[in-house]
């Protein structure tokens, strides 16, 4: 499939059509957003706007929200329309972000450095007590304080099938993690985390957490993996056959809107 077919997938599955557990979803006649209990983020997925009613649009959100007092984040995709909702979203008041690479790879054509058995150590976390390692990698790559991960990763492990948590260790520390949800009805699985700490990259850590989410993806039947990609991470898994689909921005409210 072309780059324009997969992307008019994705935005149909992904972005239209997806449900998230413990999550309202309400499609609206011009946005999809979708709200989360506080003090959990909430978040517009999806909208249809045209130069005429953006603007009228985005006050109608940003008003909601501050009536519920929720932070929330809308993502704009490049694609979408008007091509300026970014600078719109930003003009009333949401913090723009860096824009995020969205990434796919067919798995129809997943190249083989994916497919091969590990040669690290990668587990698959089963208990949500376990996500403490995972939480341990990320402040030590990022920093602060992520500790919400254990009620959040953990609910979602014990939703069956729908999400895997991957760390490789190394001398039993875990030093890179990376987990993958799978959209119950859909084609799509998408990739998460894929940190590793510092002082052990250059391994091949994050290569053998990323085969291992392939690998699984491929023997459950899905045929798409995307990833929201940062600078870092775009250029390696651009060596593995993901392609750009487009770009999103995040544009999130400073304080409960």
């Amino acid at each position: 499939m072309d780059t324009a077919e997969i992307l008019a997938l994705y935005d149909q599955e992904q972005r239209i059509d997806i449900t998230y557990p413990g999550m309202r979803k309400d499609v609206l006649p011009h946005v999809v957003r979708f709200v989360r209990a506080a003090p959990g983020g909430s978040f517009v997925l999806y909208s249809r706007l045209n130069e005429a009613n953006a603007d009228a649009v985005i006050a109608e959100q940003i008003a909601y929200f501050r009536q519920e007092g929720r932070f929330f984040e809308w993502k704009a995709y490049a694609h979408d329309t008007p091509p300026d909702l970014p600078a719109r979203l930003g003009s009333q008041g949401l913090t723009v972000g860096e824009p995020e690479a969205i990434m796919a790879l067919d798995l129809e054509e997943a190249p083989p450095a994916l497919l091969a058995p590990p040669t690290a150590d990668v587990r698959l976390l089963t208990h949500r007590d376990q996500i403490e390692d995972v939480i341990r990698v990320e402040e030590l790559v990022w920093g602060g304080d992520f500790g919400w991960m254990k009620q959040r990763l953990g609910d979602h492990i014990d939703i069956p099938g729908y999400l895997s948590v991957y760390v490789a260790y190394v001398e039993q520390q875990p030093a890179c993690a990376g987990w993958v949800y799978f959209d119950r009805s859909g084609r799509f699985a998408s990739l998460w985390g894929g940190s590793t700490v510092g002082e052990q990259r250059g391994r091949g850590l994050y290569t053998a957490v990323l085969a291992a989410r392939v690998q699984e993806a491929r023997q459950r039947g899905y045929r798409f993996l995307t990833i929201d990609a940062s600078p870092m991470s775009q250029p390696i898994v651009a060596r593995h056959g993901f392609r750009v689909l487009t770009y999103a921005y995040p544009c999130e409210s400073d304080e409960p809107a």
